[in-house]
């Protein structure tokens, strides 16, 4: 039950990242102000509520999964799983709220796209990361080989 839960988990919170990420790029592409106010605003009142939790299950049920096994893979992700909740705490977060609040004020001025290039950033790395350690839990569990030797 414990890897349903985390596999679950980890592929929600990498999506709502993902569709962050993307919704995020493409209304400042391409939307307007009040377009780019909307996408602030559900991001923080309503993805917010998925992503968070989806997190906090992931963390929790890998740490309970990977308690007892030793190698490569699995001290990578207990290693990259700090970096991607301190950066979503002390980064995404903050920076999802502000730019809803600046939005929504329609202060779209050089602050605004200072913080969302910052965000963006870190959402990137984060996305990055996650993507790391799906790979890796797809190798440990065998449905992902790793590189062929040369």
């Amino acid at each position: 039950m414990k890897k349903i839960i985390h596999r679950t988990a980890a592929v929600t919170a990498t999506l709502c990242i993902a569709v962050f990420f993307s919704s995020s790029v493409l209304v400042e592409l391409f939307g307007s102000q009040e377009s780019i106010a909307m996408v602030k605003n559900l991001i923080v009142m309503r993805g917010l509520f998925i992503l968070v939790p989806a997190i906090a299950a992931t963390g929790g049920t890998g740490f309970a999964l990977g308690e007892n096994r030793k190698g490569r893979l699995v001290e990578g992700k207990k290693k990259r799983m700090p970096f991607i909740g301190a950066n979503g705490l002390l980064v995404l977060l903050p920076a999802a709220i502000i730019l809803d609040q600046w939005a929504a004020a329609g202060s779209f001025d050089m602050k605004f796209y200072v913080v969302q290039g910052f965000e963006l950033v870190a959402g990137a790395t984060n996305l990055t990361l996650m993507g790391k350690n799906m790979r890796d839990g797809l190798r440990m569990s065998g449905r992902l080989r790793g590189k062929k030797p040369k």
